[in-house]
């Protein structure tokens, strides 16, 4: 009997290695792997200093296992696929990833959200690599109804945050019942075992049918994050809020600019957010590149809380900052420059990192 024990708890192991997994429905898989609540300062962990900590955001491009998951439409990424996804690529494309995040900081991210990828379990082999063991990471994740199966979530180093609480904003439209896309995701933590700092996680929806065409789905968006926005601001007015993620809107979309109000000047005036990427717009730099022209996909918001406190953290700079390493890029043969050097072309296996750079910051 011992040994027919042994024996099933080891397949089971196995099962959940390398993006297998058993169910879709696991509430270890639905629901984010920790959550800090203590009404005892006593009981609370001594969190070390956030002081020069990095933190960020990166569209990883279909981070995805190989594992059919009858729920969500993923067979694209299956060893039988037009793609022929399977152990090996999967393997090599966290080991790819894993590089970049190091390179980001050698110390690691503190926090670092993602868009694009499948599951808890993706995230679970990604901090599992070499270079980011040392970051003892835990993982904020929730489903969302997306029928890729596509979500966002979050990695934070449990040395130096504290998770108080979770949970996700859905975005719908009154006129299109059927409409399904990324929730944002909410995370409310803790630093320094005193600042509060509230993070949004985002993946609008895509550009595609055309920009004005389907520029209501990312208002939509924008109105339903500034909501839970004005909730905290109302509540506490320097509040430290970072928002985070792929927009698929530009900063000086209505989406950002009008209906989120981020700004590109931080005066903070009625509510007003500072969009870090705005510059870096300006400056014709991007995280993206579509057919030779680079956009700023990818942002960071902050709050009034988090750009000038009047006491613990803040961010280090004026905008945020984009990873470009020559190694990350490839140059492309139609358009003449260089581009993110991505796993995927249609069916054409590429073996490189992502379709987008990743931005990040870093606080004092």
């Amino acid at each position: 009997m011992k040994s027919i024990l042994v024996l099933c708890t080891a397949s089971l192991l196995l099962a959940c290695s390398l993006g297998e997994k058993t169910t879709k429905n696991m509430d270890d898989l639905s629901n984010n792997e920790e959550v800090f609540s203590s009404s005892n300062p006593k009981d609370k962990k001594q969190l070390k200093s956030a002081k020069g900590k990095t933190f960020g955001f990166y569209n990883v491009e279909n981070l995805f296992d190989t594992i059919d998951d009858p729920y969500t439409i993923d067979e694209q990424f299956l060893p039988n696929s037009e793609k022929k996804w399977n152990t090996e690529k999967y393997t090599e494309k966290l080991e790819n990833l894993s590089k970049v995040i190091y390179e980001m900081d050698t110390n690691l991210p503190m926090f670092l959200g993602f868009a694009e990828i499948e599951n808890k379990w993706v995230l679970q082999d990604l901090i599992a690599q070499k270079r980011l063991q040392k970051g003892s990471y835990g993982i904020v994740h929730h489903e969302s109804p997306d029928r890729r199966g596509i979500d966002v979530g979050l990695i934070y180093q449990k040395d130096y945050m504290n998770v108080i609480s979770s949970r996700t904003l859905e975005v719908t439209l009154e006129t299109d019942p059927d409409f399904a896309t990324r929730d944002i995701l909410y995370i409310q933590g803790e630093l320094n075992g005193e600042d509060e700092l509230h993070i949004f996680l985002n993946h609008w929806s895509s550009r595609r049918g055309g920009e004005k065409e389907t520029e209501h789905k990312r208002v939509e968006a924008a109105r339903v994050l500034r909501k839970e926005v004005d909730k905290i601001l109302a509540e506490n007015p320097m509040a430290k809020i970072v928002i985070m993620g792929d927009f698929n809107d530009y900063p000086t979309n209505k989406s950002m600019y009008v209906t989120l109000n981020a700004k590109g000047i931080p005066d903070f005036q009625n509510g007003q957010l500072f969009n870090m990427a705005y510059k870096l717009e300006k400056e014709e730099k991007g995280t993206y590149n579509y057919r030779g022209d680079w956009g700023m996909l990818d942002q960071m918001i902050v709050s009034e809380g988090l750009y000038k406190p009047t006491s613990g953290v803040k961010v280090a700079y004026a905008k945020c900052l984009v990873l470009q390493e020559e190694w990350m890029m490839y140059t492309d043969k139609k358009y003449g420059d260089k581009k993110p050097s991505r796993s995927y072309g249609g069916p054409n296996y590429y073996g490189g990192y992502s379709d987008h750079l990743p931005i990040y910051s870093r606080f004092k």
